[in-house]
């Protein structure tokens, strides 16, 4: 489908497409958020060790009986403001009236629509955008929409959208075509994004450069493509581009993920003889990260103690790693042990702290220890969250204790937290598991109405509680909603379904 084309206007001939609607997509991540104030945005490069995206971002500068997810008025309020903002724009996006519209109305909607990750919400608000008499087209803001549609795994619209850059008689940058290779390479097209490098390579002022390279080893590295690995680094090597800090953390904590700890260490130490680029903490935690999680806790200790007398010293995050990787492997006392340290070196725990002994003591069926550090972390002052209430519901229902979840529910009930799709499944499958259907039912309807969308999980527990109480109607129901989810396709060849099963 050639969404793209058919939601943008053009303004430079007949031969250009008109404009058809296109439905709401909500996309949840975090993305730079864009200056609107000015159709100028600023791009700089910056060598910061933060996500990829965020470092590309720097380069180119509902029922209510149940009471549930009430959030905080400040965030209400400014959630309420941004979507009235994008609809108001989005009504005047299908009519060529609106020609001379106030830029900063236009811009802060299509910023807003971006750092949502609201891609065809963005794409229609872009159209009316280049039907202002105002514009002018910038590669900044090209760059800014193909990194949110990598980011929504949407490469087909990144190939389009360039395809309208060069309609607007821009001429592609480093900046454009890096967010274009990241697009193609994080929806998996790497042939596409290969391609892309080696047309780089024969553009004036476009040569791939370190970021690049980066981005294409980093998703060779969560597609568990290795052997494209040593041929990206051969190729840096011959074109005089040295591994950054930053790249090296990549293929580290790629390879520890992927429990290829030989090729790992060898990489460490490629990294430290380089000279000028030393470990730091992202790559002390990656290491020690990989070792604790594959339940080599003599190793990672070990690595431990090598990177202090490195010079590197642990952070929060480290201390989490040891509690976590102490936790799976049944070591309780050392779990303990690492939370009064942390104490003594002055970090307090915070809430993802002690969400992490809940989960560990909650999936050890040890309620007891459980419950003592929840009410723990409430004195201290810590306020739950919906990671918290998931941790709780899950261990209490595999305890049979349904009446503690209908107490969780009843604290959700009562407070302004804000609730996501990986807590619904949660009590979703707790009462599924007691067989009360009704009230998963009820959930369930609830979850849909607070912009919690079910996925997969939801799906398949629900038609198994279904199936379980012998509700083969439900079941079929739900099945066939599966079929027309827009949010949901693709799912149905998990359970082995046609679009035409009835």
């Amino acid at each position: 489908m050639r969404t793209l084309l058919s939601t943008l206007s053009f303004t430079v001939g007949a031969m250009e497409p008109q404009i058809t609607s296109a439905a709401n997509l909500c996309w949840s991540s975090s993305i730079s958020h864009i200056p609107t104030s000015t159709i100028h945005i600023n791009t700089i490069r910056s060598p910061s060790l933060s996500s990829l995206t965020v470092r590309l971002s720097k380069r180119s500068p509902e029922p209510a009986s149940l009471g549930l997810q009430r959030e905080p008025k400040k965030q209400l309020s400014r959630v309420l403001r941004t979507d009235a903002a994008i609809k108001a724009i989005l009504q005047k996006a299908n009519s060529n009236k609106y020609q001379n519209l106030w830029p900063k109305a236009v811009l802060e909607a299509l910023s807003e629509a971006i750092g949502e990750n609201r891609w065809e919400s963005a794409l229609k608000i872009f159209g009316l955008l280049r039907k202002q008499r105002w514009y002018q087209p910038r590669c900044q803001m090209y760059t800014k929409l193909l990194m949110m549609l990598g980011k929504c795994r949407q490469p087909e619209q990144a190939s389009l959208l360039l395809e309208i850059m060069l309609i607007d008689g821009l001429k592609p940058t480093i900046d454009v075509y890096t967010a274009l290779v990241s697009a193609y390479a994080q929806s998996g097209w790497l042939d596409e994004a290969f391609s892309t490098v080696n047309e780089m390579k024969s553009v004036a002022d476009c040569k791939p450069d370190v970021y690049t390279y980066s981005i294409l080893i980093n998703s060779c590295m969560k597609l568990h493509s290795f052997d494209l690995i040593e041929k990206i680094l051969s190729e840096m090597s011959y074109l005089g581009i040295e591994c950054s800090i930053v790249t090296y953390n990549i293929i580290i904590n790629g390879y520890g993920k992927a429990e290829l700890f030989e090729t790992m260490e060898k990489s460490l130490e490629d990294m430290i003889e380089s000279g000028d680029r030393l470990p730091d903490i992202f790559t002390f935690n990656s290491v020690i990260g990989a070792y604790g999680n594959s339940g080599q806790i003599e190793k990672m200790e070990r690595w431990y103690d090598e990177f202090q007398l490195m010079g590197v010293r642990p952070d929060i995050k480290t201390y989490h790693i040891l509690i976590r990787s102490f936790g799976k492997a049944g070591l309780y006392r050392k779990m303990k042990s690492v939370l009064k340290f942390m104490k003594k070196r002055f970090f307090s725990p915070t809430v993802m702290t002690y969400n992490i002994i809940i989960e560990m003591f909650g999936k050890a069926g040890d309620i007891e220890n459980m419950d003592e550090y929840f009410k723990t972390m409430k004195y201290e002052g810590m306020k739950p969250n919906a990671v918290t209430y998931s941790s709780l519901v899950s261990a209490y229902s595999k305890a049979g204790l349904i009446t503690r979840v209908d107490s969780v529910l009843r604290q959700v009930e009562n407070s302004d937290v804000i609730l996501d799709t990986t807590f619904f499944n949660c009590i979703i499958s707790a009462y599924g598991r007691a067989g009360d259907v009704e009230k998963m039912t009820e959930l369930f309807l609830v979850m849909e109405s607070r912009k919690c969308p079910p996925d997969k999980i939801t799906f398949a527990t629900m038609i198994q509680a279904y199936t379980a109480q012998g509700m083969t109607e439900a079941a079929r129901g739900l099945e066939k909603k599966m079929v027309t989810s827009k949010e949901n396709t693709g799912i149905l060849e998990v359970f082995g379904f046609t679009p035409g099963y009835t």
